[in-house]
């Protein structure tokens, strides 16, 4: 009960690591920069992210441009869109297999096969985790590099958004959710080899003969 206890609980984890995953690839506010300018009436916030950059105005008007060249971009914005595409796609898998394999759930045939469907799910969340915090550590170091150096202007600096912190958190739920599952159905296994089924002995019929009265005498 424990276990399935743990188990549910890592599947909560994981539903909100995969709902992050996916916002935090869509969201535009990777990078966020805000120039006020002389007046706030005229202030505007730049907002840049995987797929598209935003502009909103204090005015209220709000506008997007999608980045449709792709070789036009920078390496770390490339590897960041590809890895977290994969870390949607591997956390999505972690959730249908999970599903099967859980200890709460009536799928997946007998124990042995729920275990190894729950560990293979596991190793999703945990592979989503690590192609998901890659990117997020990455785009944060540029970021933070282009605002240290004093070569490039205010004006063209930009801090981590939203989205950035979205990605790390997301990605730590994932990881935290795929070391239950995995650990779980490892301490399952363990158990199975340290303490394996006694094989109880029973007397051998012939030895019950011999126990019983010998008809050779009354013949």
């Amino acid at each position: 009960m424990a276990s399935a206890s743990l188990q549910f609980f890592a599947f909560i984890l994981a539903l909100f690591g995969v709902f992050g995953d996916i916002a935090a690839t869509l969201l535009p506010n990777w990078k966020v920069n805000a120039d006020v300018g002389s007046n706030i009436i005229t202030a505007i916030t730049q907002m840049q992210g995987l797929w598209m950059d935003c502009t909103w105005y204090s005015t209220g008007m709000f506008s997007c441009t999608l980045k449709y060249s792709i070789l036009s971009l920078p390496v770390y914005i490339q590897a960041a869109r590809t890895t977290m595409v994969l870390s949607c796609i591997l956390s999505a898998f972690g959730i249908c297999i999970t599903t099967v394999g859980m200890k709460c759930t009536k799928l997946g045939g007998d124990a042995d096969s729920k275990n190894h469907a729950c560990f293979a799910g596991g190793i999703c969340f945990i592979l989503a985790g690590i192609f998901g915090l890659v990117p997020t550590s990455w785009y944060t170091r540029e970021i933070i590099s282009n605002f240290l150096d004093q070569t490039i202007p205010e004006s063209s600096k930009h801090e981590p958004g939203a989205a950035v912190y979205t990605g790390f958190i997301s990605a730590g739920f994932l990881l935290i959710a795929g070391v239950i599952f995995c650990s779980s159905c490892f301490k399952r296994q363990q158990g199975a080899w340290m303490y394996p089924p006694k094989q109880h002995h029973f007397p051998s019929t012939e030895q019950e003969s011999n126990a019983g009265y010998s008809l050779k005498d009354y013949v």
